[in-house]
């Protein structure tokens, strides 16, 4: 039986909130799991200037905002409810900060599905920049982020893991256990550095292999000496390489000794995603 039961999807006035909706009830599907999708983004009150929030009649105007970028999500969930596949019960934030009330109701599911950010977007304030790692972070929530451009017709089917002896990793690998379990195909990268010599590769790599088979899981892996490129744009290189529909990575914080880690990994993948990534702290 699957640890999966509850998945927590957010919902904005973006196109790509059906497509989110849409990966959330596959993998409720899957995993006979619930879905509560809940629209969440900030006030429009937050880009007016203050003396003009005080104004009775911006502040109609901007009432006005709020409930038409509302009535485009709750009609494109509508829509979307409307194909084949498990209910999802539609709830909304109150007047709480976007990032702190998510968290809070994040505490309560087995698994986020969030959206990458467009900058560009017409709907890119609808959250803080830092919405995903805050969430993430705060939560301690594994959250399967889904980007902003491309089709994704499957999620799960091959999978790619970034591992490395951190905290961040190893949650990472525990929380996508039951993905990987589903999975007909599995990769795991892992790079060596210079105090990592071929001996204890050796040792990690049966280490690794021992505890994926004790979980039922069969990758293959692949094992790299340092090369040129940062570490996030070679694992989307090498996704895009093994045909991968999903990467599970660790989610580092802001602390510069931990973005070291990975290079910076974290900011490449958020930023330059090009397949949904599974994500944990």
């Amino acid at each position: 039986m699957s640890p999966i039961k509850t998945v927590l999807l957010h919902l904005d006035a973006s196109p790509r909130s059906a497509l989110r909706l849409e990966v959330a009830r596959q993998l409720a599907q899957r995993h006979e799991a619930a879905v509560s999708a809940l629209f969440a983004v900030t006030s429009n009150f937050v880009e007016i200037p203050f003396a003009m929030a005080e104004s009775a009649a911006a502040g109609e105007i901007v009432l006005k905002l709020d409930a038409e970028r509302r009535e485009r999500a709750l009609a494109q969930f509508t829509r979307a409810m409307l194909n084949a596949g498990p209910a999802v019960s539609w709830n909304e934030l109150g007047t709480e900060p976007v990032i702190w009330g998510f968290t809070q109701q994040a505490f309560y599911a087995d698994l986020l599905v969030l959206g990458q950010r467009d900058p560009d977007s017409a709907t890119a304030r609808d959250v803080p920049a830092d919405f995903i790692e805050s969430v993430v972070l705060g939560s301690g929530k594994p959250a399967l982020v889904v980007p902003y451009a491309g089709d994704v017709a499957s999620v799960g089917q091959n999978v790619l893991v970034a591992w490395n002896t951190t905290r961040e990793a190893a949650r990472a690998l525990s929380a996508a256990l039951p993905l990987l379990q589903k999975a007909p195909q599995v990769h795991l990268v892992a790079w060596s550095d210079e105090e990592n010599g071929p001996k204890a590769m050796s040792s990690e790599r049966m280490q690794i292999e021992t505890y994926l088979a004790a979980h039922g899981v069969k990758a293959t892996l692949h094992w790299y000496g340092d090369g040129p490129g940062s570490p996030g744009d070679r694992l989307l290189s090498l996704a895009a390489d093994l045909g991968s529909d999903l990467l599970v990575m660790g989610c580092y914080g802001h602390s510069r000794a931990r973005e070291l880690v990975l290079g910076g990994a974290t900011r490449t993948v958020l930023k330059s995603m090009t397949l949904p990534v599974l994500m944990a702290h």
